[in-house]
């Protein structure tokens, strides 16, 4: 199977591991070899491998450390461990740090085929989940927010400082980070808890009912208000409200929203009764507020206001050593969720992911992994459930510079669709019912395309 064959051999014995190369070629794979652990771990980080084949004992980095570095950037990449028969101990305790098997010194050649012939058949898969929780302390509830990086527990543990107080908080972050999660966390860690966590997106509302949104209205304030409504803040008295893309706010209403922050009361729509309210203040955004500001765009008071403590969410491609676990997470509820079968993702999706930019954050990972739990017809996720990530590859492969490349710029709309169905159908060795599912159309349409192309 295509993608599963790839294997790095780490090794500081030099005969051993041209031996093993030589070996594993003549029976079919591709080998790459690196001669310590670092040069091991910085191989895996370069390009793609769907088996790693390592010694224990290296000078350099053992292979006990070369194993949690790789499977620091990659859980899913199964690792085969070699090691003397004087040390099984050491490599027993390999596995339980996370090795999917080992083999003992000398090899047993027959042995090794075999075990490679395993590992290639069920795509040498026990996903092993992230093994990288670092507690932030019982008493704060992450909710689901999910992340070992370095950036994400810095930003965990400034949560856990500030939710127990009574701060305004602004948090910052590029669409699908994550921002709404953020704002929970806060709520739900605060002694606030207990009380109402109200979420407004101010860019949803249109201006001219945000602020009978916000702060109610009195029955006959306006046309079609034919009963008093309390509004938001009210609704939130004594607990949170998460005011989500504040720069969509319009001048008036910032001028508004600043009052009740300094007063501590709103004045519903139609009302001359200003009325008491409780309220923690959490706002959102993907603006540069301070921009906004040198714009004349953002009142500078109001920011200053929001802007007790700050809170930035940093995108998903600066945070990639949580997409396994991001991942897996989504794929489990989803699988759940849809009544699906599906265990995990090959390496080579895996790898494929973590490689990925996500332009769209989290909630795009969310998006592709719920998409490949529904449409997959095998137990693991491949590439080919993972369209815009193959199409990136595809495209990255290719070259900017490619003359022969996919352009569709002053192109006729047949021609493009016509090289993309013949592309699409190749790529799919030919199989009109998986290329058919690839474009997206059934497979009566495609075979009247390929009529149309004299391909049928």
């Amino acid at each position: 199977m295509e993608g599963t064959n790839r294997i790095l051999v780490v090794d500081d014995d030099a005969g051993h591991r041209t031996m093993l190369k030589t070996l594993m070629t003549g029976w079919g794979y591709e080998v790459t070899v690196a001669d310590d652990g670092i040069t091991g771990v910085e191989s895996v980080k370069k390009a793609p491998f769907d088996i790693v084949l390592m010694d224990m004992k290296m000078i350099t980095m053992s292979g006990m450390e070369a194993l949690e570095e790789i499977h620091g950037f990659n859980p899913s990449l199964p690792v085969i461990i070699m090691t003397a028969y004087s040390s099984v101990e050491t490599a027993v305790a390999a596995l339980k740090r996370g090795a999917v098997d080992y083999l003992t010194k000398p090899l047993d050649f027959e042995k090794l085929k075999l075990t490679l012939a395993r590992m290639v058949e069920t795509l040498g898969l026990k996903q092993e989940n992230l093994n990288l929780k670092q507690s932030l302390g019982k008493r704060f509830n992450r909710e689901n927010l999910i992340g070992n990086s370095p950036a994400m527990l810095a930003l965990l543990e400034t949560v856990e400082m500030v939710a127990p107080s009574e701060a305004n908080v602004l948090i910052f972050g590029e669409s699908g980070t994550g921002k709404e999660l953020i704002a929970g966390a806060l709520h739900h860690n605060s002694a606030r808890k207990d009380f109402p966590f109200v979420k407004i997106n101010c860019a949803a509302i249109t201006e001219t009912l945000l602020e009978s949104e916000l702060f109610g209205h009195e029955r006959g304030a306006f046309t079609g208000a034919d009963r008093r409504r309390k509004g938001s803040f009210l609704a939130a008295h004594r607990g949170s409200i998460l005011l989500d893309e504040i720069g969509e706010m319009n001048s008036a209403m910032q001028a508004k929203l600043l009052r009740v922050l300094q007063e501590r009361e709103v004045t519903p729509v139609g009302s001359e009764t200003p009325v008491p309210v409780d309220v923690r203040v959490i706002a959102a955004t993907n603006r540069d507020l301070t921009e906004m500001i040198d714009q004349g765009k953002f009142r500078q008071d109001l920011f200053f206001r929001l802007n007790v403590v700050n809170l930035e969410i940093p995108p998903l491609r600066l945070r990639n050593q949580d997409i396994p676990e991001l991942a897996l997470h989504f794929l489990t509820h989803f699988a759940a969720k849809n009544s699906r079968d599906v265990k995990g993702f090959t390496p080579d999706a895996m790898d494929a992911m973590i490689r990925y930019p996500w332009p769209g954050n989290v909630r795009e990972l969310m998006n592709s992994v719920e998409r490949g739990v529904v449409l997959s017809r095998s137990d693991y996720l491949s590439l080919v459930d993972l369209p815009f990530i193959r199409q990136d590859q595809e495209l990255k492969a290719g070259g900017a510079g490619n003359s022969q490349g996919y352009d569709p710029v002053d192109r006729p709309l047949a021609e493009i669709e016509q090289e993309a169905v013949l592309k699409t159908l190749a790529s799919a060795d030919n199989n009109r019912s998986e290329a058919a599912r690839r474009l997206g159309i059934t497979r009566k349409t495609l075979l009247k395309k390929l009529r149309l192309y004299g391909k049928a």
